[in-house]
């Protein structure tokens, strides 16, 4: 039978989601977890990767197990047993061809920054002194949402097919000195949702105007977009599926 398993967890220990040889992995830890529970070797196949520091509040992957076993106890030994920066919630029986990446419709992350300094708020939390236009921030991110190549957001040398991606919300919010920007998409390319977050930090300082956004995407030249902004703010938030 297949598995999903929903879980979290913060990414500040991790070289990211996928397996490193020399590196802590969140794939590496839940698999050595599950193999010990379940006392038979146990390979998870995520939804994504997400990159060194960054986070996920909600992430899924799957694996496969011929015999059955109680969830609701597993996940309560589970989550004794793994560190305390990865808390699973549920693990969910589905059919056999159910494909935890390839069957995910669309993915949503936030990238969170103040402006004012916070105690609290440093780990999860890029901390901008610098005031932002947030009205053309997002001007800039509806623009976005015109286009499907986002070359210049992906990091070089990937061995992706294809740089198209369906952008259906990007949009920043603003609570007093906490910004967070929302983006969901069918697909992210690696260390696209960074990118474009420090190509539209860059439209909020006034270096450059939200029509500018246009140029960049249509050069499909990393080097014409923003810097990536620290991996320490950037969340996972949501993954759908047809079937869940």
């Amino acid at each position: 039978m297949r598995y999903f398993i929903e879980f979290a967890y913060n990414g500040k220990n991790y070289c990211g989601w996928q397996y490193q040889p020399h590196s802590p992995s969140v794939q590496e830890t839940l698999n050595k977890a599950l193999s010990i529970l379940l006392r038979t070797p146990i390979d998870v196949v995520g939804a994504g990767r997400t990159d060194t520091g960054v986070h996920a509040k909600q992430m899924y992957a799957h694996f496969d197990l011929e015999a059955q076993f109680d969830s609701q106890l597993i996940v309560q030994k589970l989550n004794s047993f793994l560190p305390k920066d990865i808390v699973v919630y549920r693990f969910i029986p589905l059919h056999d061809d159910a494909h935890a990446r390839f069957d995910a419709t669309s993915r949503t992350y936030e990238y969170h920054l103040h402006t004012f300094k916070d105690a609290f708020e440093n780990e999860g939390s890029w901390y901008n002194i610098h005031p932002l236009d947030v009205a053309k921030m997002n001007e800039a991110a509806s623009i976005l949402l015109e286009y499907a190549d986002f070359k210049c957001f992906s990091k070089t040398h990937t061995d992706v097919r294809t740089f198209n991606c369906k952008i259906s919300h990007a949009q920043w919010q603003q609570n007093g000195t906490h910004l967070v920007f929302t983006i969901t998409a069918d697909r992210f390319l690696r260390n696209m949702v960074r990118a474009i977050v420090g190509t539209l930090y860059n439209v909020g300082l006034g270096k450059i105007s939200p029509e500018d956004m246009r140029t960049i995407i249509e050069s499909r030249d990393r080097g014409h977009a923003g810097a990536s902004v620290p991996a320490h703010g950037l969340y996972l938030t949501k993954v759908i599926y047809p079937y869940l």
